[in-house]
């Protein structure tokens, strides 16, 4: 398997990087930096352990059998998990699944019980301070020092790391630098949040735990954040994002995990994980009490509440051929017709039923 990856370089890496083998990918316009504009040019980068022999790029994080009990009760139950470099990954369960114990242990704040971990080559239960520095993390909930200003706050931050981004050009990354000034405390909800992100990316980190980032953002604003976070592959950056909006893993994970009961219980694309369910279309209209009523064949519902008449099939093409055909016929017209597809919500509901609470 040839595995590659992106960099972004002012020269060709080879003489810093001699273990790898570099391809011209692509050149980039000038890039704004806080030190003024440069090119970058983008090369293939291919690790090599010996010369001509290629070999797979490690895995950003990979666990084994990952267990943690709490006395009796067994909050992850020996769960494999693996994330490659540069993915974005959407890590989902209900409340009490085993998600954030497991989230916990990746970022070393948690000791698990049994399994093999490691995150960016490290177990994180004995990871020294340098890989600490390459691990960025948006918590659910944080409150910055209230006196700083939005710009003073990543400065700070930045401080703390060896070779850390340039803080405006974070703020700029986030689409915080018009509120750079502005006292953290005087922030609306989004402007904090992507404050969090800043804090989190200022350190350059190569792997980024996003929990629940757009947590109480109004529709607009979480569209803008998703792009940030797209912005995050484009970087070159892994992602570890957990969310309860379903639209959120939808459009923005390359790979789904659902964690029921502490289990994984299934992982793949949204696609993928669709057909490992009862996953059905349904088609609606609003019929006409007086119209003539469609075979028996087709399995019509008709909702008392809305009188809103429904058929749900796992073979939407074929059930809504024979519906045009037969209201054709009769002559029958099918207003506010309507043909929706599972949703990943619906599956994610179907997956955890009954385990994950």
């Amino acid at each position: 398997m040839r595995a590659t990856a992106v960099i972004n370089v002012r020269n060709r890496p080879s003489d810093v990087m001699p273990n790898f083998k570099y391809t011209p990918f692509r050149t980039y316009c000038p890039e704004r930096c806080g030190y003024g504009s440069v090119w970058t040019a983008s090369w293939e980068c291919t690790r090599l352990s010996t010369p001509g022999k290629v070999e797979t790029m490690p895995l950003a994080i990979a666990a084994r059998d990952l267990r943690m009990d709490y006395g009796n009760f067994t909050a992850v139950d020996g769960i494999d998990l693996e994330v490659e470099q540069g993915e974005i990954l959407a890590f989902l369960g209900s409340n009490g699944a085993g998600k954030t114990t497991t989230i916990e242990i990746l970022e070393g704040f948690r000791k698990r019980t049994g399994g093999q971990v490691e995150v960016l080559g490290y177990d994180p239960e004995k990871a020294p301070l340098s890989w600490r520095e390459r691990i960025g993390i948006v918590l659910q909930e944080s409150e910055p020092i209230p006196e700083l200003t939005a710009g003073e706050a990543v400065h700070m931050q930045a401080g703390y790391y060896e070779s850390p981004r340039d803080p405006r050009e974070t703020l700029e990354l986030v689409g915080l630098i018009d509120s750079a000034d502005h006292r953290t405390r005087k922030l609306s909800g989004g402007q904090k949040r992507r404050l969090d992100l800043a804090l989190a990316l200022v350190g350059d980190p190569d792997l980024v735990f996003l929990d629940e980032p757009t947590t109480g953002f109004d529709p607009s604003a979480r569209r803008e954040s998703w792009g940030m976070i797209e912005a995050l592959r484009d970087l070159g950056k892994t992602v570890l994002l957990t969310t309860h909006y379903m639209d959120e893993a939808e459009q923005l994970a390359d790979r789904i995990v659902v964690i029921g009961a502490g289990k994984i219980v299934a992982r793949g694309t949204a696609d993928e994980l669709a057909t490992k369910v009862d996953a059905t279309t349904r088609i609606s209209w609003r019929p006409n009490p007086s119209d003539a009523q469609p075979p028996a064949a087709l399995g019509v519902r008709v909702e008392p509440a809305t009188g809103i008449a429904r058929i749900d099939t796992t073979d939407s093409l074929v059930t809504l051929h024979q519906l045009t055909n037969w209201a054709t016929e009769m002559s029958v017209p099918l207003p506010e017709l309507n043909v929706a597809r599972p949703t990943l919500e619906d599956v994610f509901l179907q997956l955890t039923e009954g385990g994950g609470a």
